[in-house]
């Protein structure tokens, strides 16, 4: 009866991926998801090319389409014993540092069970299945990240093992990159990475995974211009995939390039909501709401305010997500707060809530810290500084709760944000020496870490922050040394770019203030709000030679 049903089952799909493969000959479809070719053993030639497009979309992080394609291919052919190593590795997300749950485990060893019992046809594809296993094994007894680290290690071993196999070296440039340390400002493991991808991509221009992790390995401010070829060139090879759409903005943010972030973007969001309604019409996506947090950033810094409050409301708007998942909640409290914060707006920080009660908050406790740290800054610019430091222990609150889940990264973030928090309310309280130590320790702390993936930039650069503070203590010439120093990781920044020209200009240094002020109103072209920064720098430039 079984064997009925999978014989019935395999030629259903057989027909089905038929009917596509017509359509898309007749032009009634068309999937572009880049150019993959991983050799396996198989028994049909069908099985072959729809392999390909499911590590296509494994390589584009589309793991829930790669699992559903791996799973079709599993009732195309049983014995196909790599398409039970996809279905493995779409539970695996390095990058999102997504420790696979329990289901997802179970899901994993059942499928690599099922490739050893069809037969492992070639010493090469039983390497391939013997290092995702390494992931789901001894989850009780050995942490995710040693894990991860032993799969990179496995991969290295691959990777002298079989030289020509281009798709070893892809999958080895990812892991590199995912086990990277923020904190080693060398980027040893990064520039590997991005070694050992490029060589494939002289090869394989059109190789989705390796224009992907090569923008994952020079996501750094000192690598991002090597990463901008690549930036370039991966929306135009898939863009059927919304996670391919939004990668090249990782690039553009790093460079400051704003209107190329906030188109590709709106393009990656476009895809992301059509994706999710197909099984949903009332769902949102957490791809979306991903690349909404991309495109608030950089609205904000062109000052288009009103297309930055449009997209506030878009967010009040959502109901439903197709995935609850950690980057759709940092988006849920990043995007309000960067709204007030990167405006000013200290009145609004004051009444930023936690949105969307619905949603799974717990898992991501220090997703909340954004909230409570645009909070303490609009109390303490406000001078409410009772309401602070309610939100200051909040933060603490959340510093011990990240720590508590293991999240050694998220706790030294939330402790970065609370020493800031800390910083501008010991200001409030005429505590002037304090908060200025506190101020320099809290940018300090952030330059020695780096950005996650999930977001475009940090609410404010610390550094950013503490030239404003420096100002307000009436030390332009010291304020503008620390504007420049915050531009260099994070250039054309709006307030950046203005507290510079300001500084500059207060201490009467006229050759930087104009050049900064003159950047000021080309970086605001497509603004719709006149902004009193942008005022003051169109008067400065009408009033000086």
């Amino acid at each position: 009866m079984k064997k009925a049903m999978v014989y019935i089952m395999a030629t259903l799909m057989t027909v089905l991926w038929t009917s596509i493969a017509t359509a898309q000959g007749h032009g009634k479809m068309k999937e572009e998801v880049g150019e993959v070719h991983f050799t396996i053993s198989s028994d049909r030639p069908e099985t072959q090319e729809q392999f390909n497009r499911a590590v296509a979309l494994l390589y584009s992080f589309a793991y829930g389409n790669a699992l559903k394609a791996f799973y079709d291919i599993t009732l195309l052919e049983p014995k196909c014993a790599m398409a039970y190593w996809g279905i493995a590795m779409s539970h695996f997300h390095p990058v999102w540092e997504e420790v696979p749950n329990p289901a997802q485990v179970k899901a994993s060893l059942e499928a690599i069970k099922n490739a050893k019992h069809v037969g492992i046809k070639s010493e090469r594809e039983k390497d391939y299945i013997a290092a995702i296993e390494i992931i789901y094994t001894d989850v009780e007894k050995t942490e995710y990240r040693s894990r991860v680290l032993n799969f990179e290690q496995a991969m290295e071993n691959m990777y002298l093992k079989y030289p020509d196999d281009r798709e070893v070296a892809v999958i080895y440039g990812l892991t590199l990159d995912a086990t990277a340390l923020k904190s080693d400002k060398t980027y040893a493991k990064q520039k590997k990475a991005g070694e050992i991808l490029l060589k494939v991509f002289e090869e394989q221009p059109n190789h989705p995974g390796v224009v992907h992790y090569i923008i994952h390995a020079y996501d750094y401010p000192p690598l991002a211009k090597l990463g901008l070829n690549a930036a370039r060139k991966y929306a135009r090879i898939a863009p059927s995939v919304a996670h391919a759409l939004h990668m090249p903005s990782h690039i553009f943010v790093r460079l400051g390039l704003w209107e190329d972030n906030i188109q590709t973007n709106i393009a990656s969001a476009d895809a992301g909501l059509a994706n999710a309604r197909k099984d949903n019409p009332e769902a949102s996506s957490f791809d979306a709401l991903h690349a909404w947090d991309y495109i608030m950033y950089g609205y904000l810094q062109q000052a288009q305010d009103k297309e930055a409050q449009a997209l506030v409301e878009k967010l009040r708007s959502v109901r439903q997500l197709d995935r609850a998942n950690f980057a759709a909640a940092y988006a849920l409290a990043a995007i309000p707060a960067r709204f007030s914060i990167e405006r000013k707006d200290w009145k609004s920080a004051t009444s930023l809530m936690t949105s969307h009660s619905d949603f799974p908050w717990e898992k991501f406790p220090w997703t909340k810290s954004l909230t409570h740290f645009a909070r303490a800054m609009g109390f303490a610019r406000i001078g409410d500084i009772a309401n602070a430091r309610l939100s200051i222990d909040e933060l603490q609150g959340l510093q011990k709760a990240s720590a508590a889940a293991n999240e050694p990264y998220w706790a030294n973030q939330v402790e970065i944000l609370k020493k800031s928090a800390e910083a501008w309310t010991l200001l409030a309280e005429g505590k002037t020496d304090e908060a200025l130590r506190m101020m320099h320790a809290a940018a300090d702390q952030e330059d020695a870490s780096d950005k996650h993936p999930v977001t475009p930039g940090s609410i404010v650069p610390q550094r950013e922050l503490l030239a404003e503070m420096l100002l307000e203590l009436n030390d332009p010439k010291q304020a503008l040394s620390e504007f420049e120093a915050a531009l260099i990781p994070t250039p054309n920044r709006f307030n950046g770019i203005a507290g510079a020209a300001r500084a500059a200009a207060l201490s009467g240094d006229k050759v930087k203030a104009r050049k900064y002020y003159a950047s000021l109103v080309a970086l605001t072209k497509k603004s719709d709000t006149e902004r009193a920064q942008l005022e003051e720098a169109k008067k400065y430039l009408a009033t000086t030679e």
